[in-house]
């Protein structure tokens, strides 16, 4: 009877090693680059803006001739730290009008908090190149700009990840559902 080898964690994860800028490289030699989107409300626009965002779109898609991988973060929201901060407020309110609007405020977010289970999204695009280091950083940061340029003439706004702890934290929080840890 053979036993299970066990791995670590480290063996399981598919990551080598973390570069700058978002970039990742692979134990199968691929590069990928995680890229921050913050998107427009697109029920606040109008019928036209609506019109010109859709084709912006369709641009994008034309126009990215690469595989693109469209990731969404969904994150309870803790609203303690708010409500705390707003009780401390209103226990020194002494206009008593004040006092009771600021009651039913708390109130009312507790109640909405507790119904609609808010949360906050965070959006993100993963893009990959299969080639030697340089190459590959050169490859992913020119997809980059073209998939910045499309989506921000949609209105959204384009970030890499500036440091290597905040892409830790990223791809932490997509490995650990359960729990949104800092690293």
């Amino acid at each position: 009877m053979q036993k299970d080898k066990k791995i670590s964690m480290q063996e399981w994860l598919p990551f080598e090693c973390i570069l700058e800028k978002g970039i990742v490289k692979m134990k199968n030699n691929e590069y990928i680059k995680v890229i921050k989107v913050i998107p427009i409300n697109y029920n606040l626009k109008s019928n036209l803006e609506k019109e010109g965002i859709l084709n912006s779109y369709k641009t994008l898609l034309k126009t990215c001739n690469f595989d693109i991988q469209i990731l969404i973060q969904s994150n309870k929201e803790d609203l303690t730290k708010h409500i705390s901060k707003i009780n401390q407020i209103v226990k020194k309110e002494t206009n008593l009008n004040l006092f009771k609007i600021s009651e039913k405020y708390i109130e009312f977010i507790k109640r909405l908090n507790n119904e609609k289970k808010s949360s906050s999204k965070n959006f993100y695009i993963v893009i990959k190149t299969i080639n030697n280091e340089e190459i590959s950083i050169t490859e992913l940061n020119e997809k980059f700009f073209k998939i910045k340029e499309c989506l921000s003439r949609c209105g959204n706004l384009v970030a890499e990840i500036q440091s290597k702890e905040e892409l830790k934290r990223i791809l932490f929080t997509f490995f650990n559902t359960r729990k949104n840890f800092l690293i």
